[in-house]
This record gives C-alpha cells, structure tokens and sequence, in this order.
C-alpha cells in the first residue's frame, strides 16, 4: 500500500509552493500532477510581490532572478474622448525591494518550485498521475485513487489531501462542501500580438463600443486578453476576425498596424470566466486551496496571488500537526478561516465590477450608469500619487499578507 503525510492534489502554484513548504519542514509530501509537464500557453504568469518576496525568504531570488522575465511597474487605462492613457497603480512607488509584477512564463516558475522541492528527500511529484477520487473510511478522506497516463491504476493514502487542482478539482463534486457560484457577464478570448519601441509598458486597458482589453507587456509581444459577453464565442467567431480586429483595434488605435499579425482563429484561445467558491473547504482528511476553493475572475489579475498566500497559510497552520502525524478537522478549519475573509472581499470587488463597468460595457451602456463619475475619478486619479498607491498595493500583497512557516526559512546549503 503506497503512503505519504500530505497529498498534494494538483501540481500549479498552489501545489507546488505547498509541496516545496511542507518538504522543506521535514513533511512527507507527493504531489500528483496529471499532466507530464508543466507547458501550458496563456495562463496566469504573473509573479506578484508577495510571491517575490517568499522566493527571497526560501533563498530562491538569485536562481528566481535568472528566468527570462518582464518586470511590469505600471497599470494604465485609456480615458477622455481621445483614450489616452492614464495610470491607475503604480506599483513602483510602494518601494522595497519588489516593487514590481514580474512576468514569467508559468511552467518555469514551476519548474524552478518543483526542481528546489526535489532537493528534498520527503518530496516527490508524479507527472502523468491524474487523481480521480478519494478514498473515504468512515467520513474521513484518506487519500487518492488515481490513474497513471498509461492506464495503472492505484491508491495513494495520505494522512491530509490537499485539492490544489483548479476549478475543475475532484473535491467540487462533494455536495457538502457547497458550491456557491455568481453571475458573469464576460468570457475572455486570449491571443498574442508583436510589441514593438514606442509601446506602451506595463499593464494597459483598452476601451471601446461593447469592448474591453487588457493588454500584458511581455517584452517582445502582448499576451491579451479581450473580454466577450457571456456564451458569446461562437456566436462572434461566426460575424469573422476581420470584424473582431476592426473593435480590438477601434479601442487601441496604437495597435492597428500589427492587427494582420493575427491570421486564424486557431491563435485565439477561449476562457471560461467564472467566478465561485465553496461554502466549506474542508471535510476530515482534506482541504480546498486556490481555484479548488474559489475561481477567480480575471479582474484585477491577482487569482495567482490569491491562490499562492492560500498555499502558504495553509503550510503555517498546517506544519506541525503533519509533524505529528495528526491533522484534526479544527486544523483545516483554521486555514479556511484565515483566508476567508480575504476570498470573499475580493470576489465581493469583482462582483461590483461584473455588474457595474464590465457588463454595463459589453452590452453598450455607460458604467456605473452613467459616465460623469468615471470621469471625476480619472481626473483625480491622474492627479493624485498617493491614490495610485492603493490599487498597487492590492495587486502587490492582496488584502492579507501571509509568512510562511519557521521551519521552511531553512536556507539552501548549495
């Protein structure tokens, strides 16, 4: 019968920085990650602060530092009839040593987490090892059946299991944990164009009739991401990408002499917006962390953050009773309730900008009802450099900042 302390379900940010946590304070910790590496194009690859900051503290900043990357400064906007631009958080002049967003592909970030865990002699991760379900003895979660690439099957018991694995985790289909799901009034359609000198940096907004962008400085291109209403893929596919970068280039005019670069449909990938979470995240024997717990929107940009400080409370709280190989039911209480606070108040912001600036967009009517606050608001915000702090620091830290646990400060010996 195969065993470990912590079953770590689910190998992205939250997995990974779990995993290496536990395993740097002496847990036996496996993590199961269903595919068989980490390469997956347009996912969330920004490295917040926080997580810069954590990396620092696990003596990971110099290897951190070396991964190809665009460090990101700035939040801009376009306003006024003629959309120029504006920046709304300037994340620079929250100081510090990490007073930046940087940019990098997810699957190195990863890769660095998950080659530090391996150090480790209480780590392991298995690619190519999807969890299907749990296993249960009297009410009580006691690890994983799973299913190997190439058809083996076996159960993995574990003391904890941790669902890290999305939106789409195992852990959803238990009725007591008690989905609670909000509306959307957008999906998002991702896609890449050339970035060239004289661009703008940083995070940049578009803006235009029914139509909202976010556009991510990554160097020598822009990953975007331009926001569609609801169910609305197919629908607009069918109307043509000539129509679609006729709007795209209506609301960054800056960007029209590249729109050719997009040729096929193939290059435009959909994303399922959704916005959710559970009532309970835990149940004996197990714990819901990052999208597992709560999906995010991509409002704000800070899913990642958000799921990462999940990652690193529940460490906090959970290393010494995996130390002593007990985790009682209070313990998986007490992650939920330190990071519930800050998951329900976030989502609660997103839901405000669903339903009173990004679905007032898309449908062609004027947010917040009417446009002379949004107005005030871009005059006082290009005025003001201590306002500009607050939206930076939201995206640096989120509203909680959490440390990690003593015993994971532990510093490479190489």
């Amino acid at each position: 019968m195969e065993r470990t302390t912590c079953c770590v379900v689910g190998g992205g940010p939250a997995g990974m920085v779990l995993g290496l946590l536990l395993a740097r304070a002496g847990v036996d910790v496996t993590v199961l990650e269903k595919h068989g590496d980490f390469l997956r194009d347009f996912r969330g690859d920004t490295v917040h602060p926080s997580t810069l900051a954590l990396l620092d503290d696990l003596g990971l900043a110099e290897r951190f530092a070396r991964l190809p990357q665009r460090r990101v400064t700035t939040v801009q906007l376009p306003v006024g009839p003629g959309r120029s631009l504006i920046t709304v958080g300037d994340i620079g002049a929250l100081g510090g040593r990490y007073a930046y967003i940087a940019m990098v592909p997810q699957w190195d970030l990863l890769d660095l987490l998950a080659d530090e865990a391996g150090r480790e002699s209480s780590f392991s991760v298995r690619m190519n090892t999807e969890a299907m379900s749990f296993l249960s003895e009297r009410g009580r979660v006691n690890g994983v059946r799973y299913r190997t690439s190439d058809g083996r099957e076996g159960e993995l018991r574990a003391t904890l299991t941790v669902a890290c694995d999305g939106r789409g985790s195992i852990a959803r289909a238990l009725p007591e944990l008690g989905l609670k799901s909000f509306d959307c009034p957008m999906d998002a359609w991702w896609f890449r164009l050339p970035r060239r000198e004289g661009d703008p940096s940083g995070l940049v907004g578009g803006v235009g009739d029914r139509f909202l962008s976010a556009l991510i400085d990554r160097g020598d291109y822009w990953q975007i991401a331009a926001l569609i209403p609801k169910g609305g893929d197919a629908r607009l596919r069918a109307q043509g990408l000539e129509r679609f970068m006729d709007r795209f280039t209506s609301a960054t005019p800056w960007l029209s002499d590249r729109a050719h670069a997009l040729t096929s449909w193939d290059d435009v990938k959909l994303l399922d917006v959704r916005l959710d979470r559970l009532r309970r995240w835990h149940r004996p024997g197990l714990l819901c962390i990052g999208d597992a717990a709560h999906a995010m929107s991509p409002v704000f940009g800070i899913g990642i953050n958000l799921a990462v400080e999940d990652a690193v409370a529940a460490a906090r709280h959970l290393v010494r009773p995996l130390g002593e190989g007990r985790v009682g039911l209070a313990d998986v209480r007490r992650v939920q309730r330190r990071r519930w606070p800050t998951t329900a108040g976030t989502q609660a912001l997103q839901r405000v900008a669903h339903a009173r600036v990004i679905g007032p967009l898309l449908a062609g009517e004027p947010a917040f009802g009417n446009p002379e606050p949004a107005r005030r608001l871009a005059a006082f915000v290009t005025t003001s450099r201590r306002f500009r702090r607050l939206p930076a620091y939201f995206l640096a830290y989120g509203a909680l900042r959490e440390r990690p646990p003593e015993e994971s400060l532990r510093r490479p010996t190489r």
